[in-house]
């Protein structure tokens, strides 16, 4: 994030300061209102949302006028197809895109341009994690529900915090380090089928949500929140055994309603993160172990091969055998 002040001269200090931020401190996390602190206030002093990352500033605004080209879509597909055309005008330097095939979906962003001669580049790497962070988070606030991704490929070498993509993205995250003095794509997979949502926000939703925008989207729909990520360790760490609602509410004494609640506003629900948590794992399985199909279904808790298959389909479009196999035979690195 502070790379743009990097390249412009000038001094991150004042700005860490006024968010009560410390770097130095590299033994502990930066809160996420601080860091959402932090993001506002850089785009306000520079009068760039882009964090002067790119070669045409991102004026203050555009990601309002991005939600507001947005919100009166019916279906989210029409909403990304909006905002793609809307960021080729405000943002020429990425290239976004979705596409669909046989119940699979990616959104895909592209250089347009070379955004750093190094591929590693902290502020190339931060402009494709920023744009799909914002893009994934302003969709799931259209829908009303988290979105879940199936995998992600980033177009730079694994980074030494790499164990955090998979809080914050998804367990399948790959890294495909661009080819010297080309351009990198960043690929984002997921159910084709969550591109028919309806968009579900209207006037008053959107003059709340801007209310601490654009930084705010940071806080929303994250893998590490609270609730979410004690409700998934539970369910993963009981596996094979399958913990209802009722079974976690016990563990973290209290009611079953306030956890629905708690994760309702944190954007989730219990099934959408016990499914999300099979799912993770069984694509990791099937692309990183040669386990037998039947001891990954009955790792996961299905009571049986068939429930597994049926779910797997669903997740991908394809049995898990095919899913295996097109992996096996794909280069590293490729998608």
């Amino acid at each position: 994030m502070l790379a743009g002040l990097t390249r412009q001269n000038i001094d991150p200090a004042p700005h860490l300061a006024a968010t009560n931020i410390d770097i130095a401190d590299t033994a502990s996390r930066i809160p996420v209102e601080s860091y959402a602190a932090l993001y506002n206030r850089l785009n306000h002093q520079l009068d760039d949302e882009g964090f002067g990352l790119f070669a045409q500033p991102m004026r203050v605004g555009s990601f309002e006028f991005l939600c507001r080209a947005c919100i009166s879509a019916p279906t989210l597909a029409e909403a990304l197809a909006r905002a793609s055309r809307f960021l080729h005008v405000v943002l020429p330097d990425l290239a976004v895109s979705v596409r669909r095939s046989h119940g699979h979906a990616e959104l895909v962003i592209s250089e347009t341009r070379k955004l750093a001669d190094d591929t590693d580049d902290p502020g190339r790497v931060f402009a494709f994690e920023w744009l799909l962070r914002l893009l994934h988070g302003l969709s799931c606030w259209l829908a009303g529900r988290g979105i879940g991704l199936d995998s992600v490929i980033f177009p730079y070498r694994k980074p030494a915090h790499f164990a955090d993509y998979a809080l914050i993205f998804t367990e399948d995250s790959r890294f495909a380090p661009t080819v010297p003095g080309g351009t990198g794509t960043l690929v984002a997979s997921f159910n084709a089928n969550l591109l028919d949502l309806p968009i579900r926000r209207d006037e008053a939703a959107l003059t709340a949500f801007l209310d601490g925008a654009p930084g705010k989207i940071t806080t929303l729909y994250r893998r590490d929140r609270e609730m979410v990520i004690r409700v998934r360790d539970l369910l993963r760490a009981a596996l094979p055994e399958t913990l209802s609602l009722d079974d976690i509410a016990d563990r973290l004494y209290l009611s079953p309603r306030t956890i629905h609640r708690r994760l309702e506003e944190e954007g989730a629900s219990f099934r959408a993160i016990k499914d999300a948590l099979r799912r993770d794992m069984a694509l990791a399985r099937l692309t990183k172990t040669d386990d037998p199909i039947t001891k990954v279904a009955a790792d996961l808790g299905y009571a049986d091969s068939s429930a597994f298959y049926r779910a797997f389909v669903e997740w991908t479009g394809m049995a898990p055998v095919h899913y295996r196999r097109k992996w096996a035979d794909k280069p590293p690195g490729t998608s």
